[in-house]
This record gives structure tokens, C-alpha cells and sequence, in this order.
């Protein structure tokens, strides 16, 4: 099989038009590039993200902890992984899933970091609206019932006596069909003899 080799302009494009926002820091940490994807998420230039100039997009109340992850893999030359909010170029603080790396240079010398991120926000609000509905759920089921002893029925949220059946027909997925246990068929039906 003939070996691909990729010039220049080929590995060019496909560093920037690859469906990930992708940076590097140089040695001080301070970020020096970013692909063409990252800068059209964000709506600004390179020189607008450049150095420190990309923390300007992280939602404050991620500030801290996203700069003390950077920083502290960094001064380990560790790899990281973080999630964190980037402003988009709309405004809206979408969550972005973001992994660092230390790369060396042609010499073995360590280089800097690089970096690629992906918008996580519909897996994580799908995750919260998943875990949501369980607990709605659970909160169900987790509450006690009254019951009537002799007829079985359950009174409900507005404190009416409703039907077993009703009752969690209404509150589950369930279905009924009815039937007869064995038991309850020849003591009701003895008469018949079946």
C-alpha cells in the first residue's frame, strides 16, 4: 500500500476545518492558535483569543476551576480533561468538553499543550433531563399510599378514593387485564366447577 504523505496546505485544512475547536499553548501556557472551527464558535479573531485572551468566554462561575486545571496539568506536563461553559458567538454559554495534551518539538523538548474540545451541552442537558424524569419517578413511588382495606382503593393527590387500577394507570406506564387467580376462581366460582 502506497504511504499517504500530506503537504502543507492538506494538513492545513484539515487541522481547520475539522469538526472540533482545536488550540495550543506555547511553553508560558499562553495560547498561541486556535483552528478556524474554535474562532467561529467564539466570533472572535486570533489575536481576541490569543495569550489568555480565550478566558474571556468562560462563564464565571467556571473561571476558577477551569484555570486551576489548565495550570496545575500544565506545571505537571499531564494530560487533562475538563468541562466548562465557552460563550458562543450569539451569547449563549454552551458546555464544552475540553483535553489538553503536552507535545514535545522535532528535539524532544517540551513544547507546549495542545488541545481539542466538543460541544457537550445536548448530551448533558439529555443526561439532567433523564436523571430528572428518575427522580420524578422515584419520588412516586417513594410516597405512601393509602389504601383501603376492604375494597382496595387509593386515595389520590386531591384526596378522592379511586380505583387500584385508575390509580396507577395514571401514575405509571402500566396496563392492566384482568383476570383470575386460581385461589379467588373456586372460591367465587366454585359453582361452576372448572
Amino acid at each position: 500500500m502506497a504511504e499517504l504523505v500530506l503537504n502543507f496546505t492538506e494538513y492545513r485544512l484539515l487541522v481547520e476545518q475539522a469538526p472540533i475547536l482545536i488550540w495550543r499553548a506555547n511553553t508560558s501556557s499562553e495560547c498561541d492558535y486556535f483552528n478556524q472551527r474554535w474562532l467561529e464558535f467564539t466570533g472572535r479573531t486570533m489575536e481576541q483569543e490569543a495569550g489568555n485572551g480565550w478566558t474571556e468566554g468562560v462563564h464565571p462561575d467556571d473561571f476558577q476551576n477551569c484555570l486551576s486545571i489548565y495550570l496545575d496539568h500544565f506545571a505537571q506536563r499531564k494530560p487533562f480533561e475538563m468541562t466548562y461553559r465557552l460563550r458562543r458567538h450569539d451569547g449563549v454559554f454552551r458546555w464544552i468538553f475540553d483535553r489538553g495534551v503536552p507535545f514535545d518539538d522535532d528535539q524532544g523538548n517540551f513544547a507546549g499543550y495542545i488541545g481539542s474540545c466538543h460541544d457537550v451541552t445536548e448530551s448533558l442537558q439529555a443526561q439532567e433531563a433523564l436523571k430528572a424524569a428518575r427522580e420524578r419517578e422515584l419520588q412516586e413511588l417513594r410516597g405512601l399510599l393509602s389504601i383501603c382495606s376492604h375494597c382496595k382503593r387509593i386515595r389520590n393527590d386531591q384526596g378522592d378514593w379511586e380505583q387500584l387500577e385508575s390509580y396507577i394507570s395514571h401514575h405509571s406506564r402500566a396496563d392492566f387485564s384482568h383476570g383470575l387467580c386460581p385461589e379467588c376462581l373456586r372460591k367465587h366460582y366454585a359453582e361452576l366447577d372448572l
